[in-house]
């Protein structure tokens, strides 16, 4: 049985859940998210809005795969929920010499150690705000995914080298160093 699934997601004061063409629209302070229920794995589950409440059921109790996505689909609705009133946000910095990031309009600049400069696109949705430190920046968004996959994608940039220990980290992460070869 799903423990996260089997409690039904309470709506904040100012979010409204309505179900309309099997797409679950979240509104809320911050904005509004849009989750799918006509995917492979969303069809498993049934999705109920009730008064100030959601509650997501497996279709078939006994398969595992619909076990599994009851859980799933309930945590994503309680990520879109919490996302709508609090929204999310990743804390990353750089390290290395020269390292330093910046941002241009829709664009985020990195300089880590290439020849050239890396310019990434900021995805609807999410903003991206410097630090006092050009080495230091957080990103905020709604979606927890979306802002996952950017994190990820700018952390994928210049990874963290055990030996050096330069290159794009998430606050809080650390890193394993090792040492070098002896002579």
């Amino acid at each position: 049985m799903s423990r996260a699934g089997k409690h039904p997601i309470k709506l904040k004061d100012g979010v409204s859940a309505v179900i309309a063409d099997n797409v679950l629209v979240i509104k809320g302070p911050k904005g509004e998210i849009k989750l799918s229920l006509d995917t492979k794995h969303s069809g498993l589950v049934d999705v109920v809005v009730e008064a100030d409440q959601v509650v997501v059921t497996p279709k078939d109790a006994e398969d595992k795969t619909s076990r599994a996505m009851w859980g799933t689909m309930a945590r994503n609705v309680r990520s879109a929920v919490d996302g709508v009133t609090d929204g999310f946000s990743k804390q990353m910095y750089m390290n290395g010499v020269g390292y330093k990031a910046s941002v241009s309009g829709n664009k985020l600049v990195l300089v880590a150690g290439y020849s050239h400069d890396v310019v990434m696109e900021i995805p609807e949705g999410l903003s991206v705000k410097m630090g006092d430190d050009p080495k230091e920046f957080t990103i905020f968004g709604i979606d927890k995914g979306k802002l996952g996959q950017f994190a990820d994608k700018i952390h994928k940039v210049r990874k963290a080298d055990p030996y050096k220990g330069k290159g794009i980290f998430y606050k809080g992460e650390r890193i394993r160093r090792k040492e070098g070869k002896k002579k």
